[in-house]
């Protein structure tokens, strides 16, 4: 019995050839493009860090970490009480994102494998992750900025919490889902309860992991503007030790200053989007290390 089909061997070697040519033409095709696209990239990367080089550094002296914030049409000043204030803000926001984060995360990873509350959730923190910050900044005004009616840096914080808290969750679940199901089963055949096997063999495991996810979402809500905007809002001042009424930080004054006439604020401006981009620079740095570390 005769074979009537060919295999691609046994194709003419004309029709192969143009087969074989029109897919090392699509394949040339393909890295052409994603080659330049990527070069593109590179190009508007290092153009915007290059003006924001350029311009930061001239606003940058002793008085921009000294002073405080000028007022309208005024010359020299600072931004102490900004830099100051969105220290304040983001150490308040992850201090709250950290342990729902890291515990939510465990739950997921630890003991709602399967089950359908723990599928809501992750769809739930999905959605958190890709929400617009203005919505949070919204929400927290409504249930802490206007029962309390005022602004306050409590309603920041929160809502840099709240947007943190969705990073820190799905860092901490993969990081955990990471860890070989043989140790957590030495854990359990040495006769530990799973909360001590959680938090002495799994954490352990992944704990250079989780603490990136923090940093990473450290450096997320840095250089958050909008939600501050509904929150803390700003002021020109030292704000006070209770944190009520408005609190000045970097994003905001950032972006008061730089929609300003005045060249002065506009100097300024510049001076701290430096400082919060060698910031969050500094922080992906750092958990870059601990990765590596722990590798």
């Amino acid at each position: 019995m005769t074979m009537t089909s060919q295999t691609p061997r046994e194709l003419p070697h004309a029709e192969w050839g143009r087969v074989r040519q029109s897919r090392r033409t699509a394949d040339r095709a393909m890295k052409i493009i994603t080659t330049g696209f990527t070069f593109i990239a590179i190009f508007v990367l290092f153009w915007i860090l290059g003006m924001l080089v350029v311009k930061g550094i001239g606003g940058l002296s002793a008085a921009t970490f000294t002073a405080v914030t000028p007022g309208p049409g005024s010359e020299g000043g600072g931004l102490a009480n900004a830099i100051v204030g969105s220290f304040v803000l983001t150490f308040l926001g992850i201090a709250i994102a950290t342990p729902i984060g890291v515990l939510a995360g465990t739950w997921l990873a630890e003991y709602g494998r399967g089950k359908q509350l723990a599928n809501l959730i992750r769809f739930i923190n999905d959605i958190l992750l890709s929400a617009p910050s203005i919505l949070i900044g919204l929400f927290v005004y409504v249930i802490l900025v206007e029962p309390f009616r005022g602004y306050s840096g409590w309603a920041g914080g929160v809502a840099l919490g709240i947007i943190a808290i969705p990073v820190i969750v799905r860092t901490t679940e993969d990081m955990l889902n990471l860890v070989p199901a043989p140790l957590r089963e030495a854990g359990a055949a040495l006769g530990a309860p799973p909360s001590v096997v959680t938090t002495a063999v799994t954490w352990r495991a992944a704990k250079a992991g989780m603490v990136t996810g923090i940093l990473l979402a450290l450096a997320r809500i840095a250089g958050e503007t909008a939600p501050l905007l509904f929150t803390a809002l700003n002021n020109n001042f030292w704000f006070s030790p209770t944190l009520v009424g408005g609190v000045s930080n970097l994003p905001v004054t950032i972006y008061q200053f730089a929609s300003a006439p005045y060249e002065n604020w506009q100097q300024l401006a510049w001076a701290g989007s430096l400082i919060i981009t060698m910031s969050i620079l500094l922080l992906s740095v750092a958990a870059r290390r601990i990765v590596r570390g722990s590798k």
